[in-house]
């Protein structure tokens, strides 16, 4: 089963939404309690919020199923991203907020994740990495831009409240030093949003395994607290505040690309 939808673009930029999937096939969501089938911990309107990516010219993947059915952007072996930290698997069994995802008796079992690895993570990863190396063969180098959203507040998770907006590059290692002091200067050019950088969200497995600029494949994260965009607790988009965040999100992109 395809469980996303590709564009691919011109330019040398792939953005990649890897939470912002919602559907849960039939058979698995009556295994599922009320939380699981609500897939709060979803990265809500991503697509949305990205969609003027295409007008750039850049590739954009996004994919159609919830990151309750596969973690796309957790590693295939189940190491973990943030030792010491609370984190949720690759099929992942409670919510962030600690709810469990599946009814008494119906987590899946060793054989059933691998299965879903093959059936979803593995043709997600197949084209994400088919679709760098076309670009990178046209164009020498290329920014992959990992877009994610979270709730502001996530107590069990995190304490206190969340920055606007998280910068990761894995410490620095996903991607070039100038490129991210770009990116630093554009945040700082703004002041309607507070934003930190490789702190909490230092960029997941994605970030981390395809970001190699020694080999033309530069990788940043973007976390963005919902509040800026959306309304937390109904889920509903937020016109006003998305235009907003979109001009910067614009800006980010434009300023990351100038190098390339």
């Amino acid at each position: 089963m395809k469980n996303f939808s590709l564009h691919r673009g011109s330019v040398p930029l792939l953005v990649s939404l890897p939470h912002n999937g919602t559907e849960i096939p039939a058979d698995l969501a009556e295994r599922m309690t009320e939380a699981g089938r609500r897939v709060a911990d979803t990265d809500w309107h991503m697509e949305r919020l990205y969609g003027f990516v295409k007008d750039l010219g850049a590739s954009l993947i996004v994919p159609q199923l919830s990151r309750f059915v596969v973690d796309l952007n957790r590693p295939p072996d189940g190491e973990r991203l943030y030792p010491g930290r609370i984190e949720t698997g690759i099929c992942p069994i409670e919510t962030f907020t600690g709810e469990p995802i599946y009814a008494a008796g119906q987590t899946p079992s060793i054989a059933e994740i691998e299965r879903r690895k093959l059936a979803y993570w593995l043709p997600y990863h197949q084209a994400l990495e088919a679709e760098i190396d076309r670009l990178r063969a046209a164009h020498g180098q290329i920014l992959l831009w990992e877009g994610h959203s979270i709730r502001s507040v996530v107590p069990r998770l995190f304490e206190g409240e969340l920055a606007d907006l998280s910068l990761g590059t894995a410490d620095e290692r996903s991607c070039s030093v100038p490129l991210q002091q770009a990116l630093v200067a554009c945040l700082h050019a703004q002041q309607a949003y507070q934003f930190v950088v490789n702190a909490r969200f230092k960029g997941g497995y994605i970030t981390r395994h395809y970001g190699q600029p020694e080999q033309g494949v530069q990788a940043v994260q973007l976390e963005i607290t919902q509040k800026n965009y959306m309304d937390e607790d109904d889920f509903s988009w937020d016109k006003a505040r998305a235009s907003s965040l979109q001009k910067l999100l614009r800006s980010l992109l434009t300023c990351a690309m100038a190098g390339f």
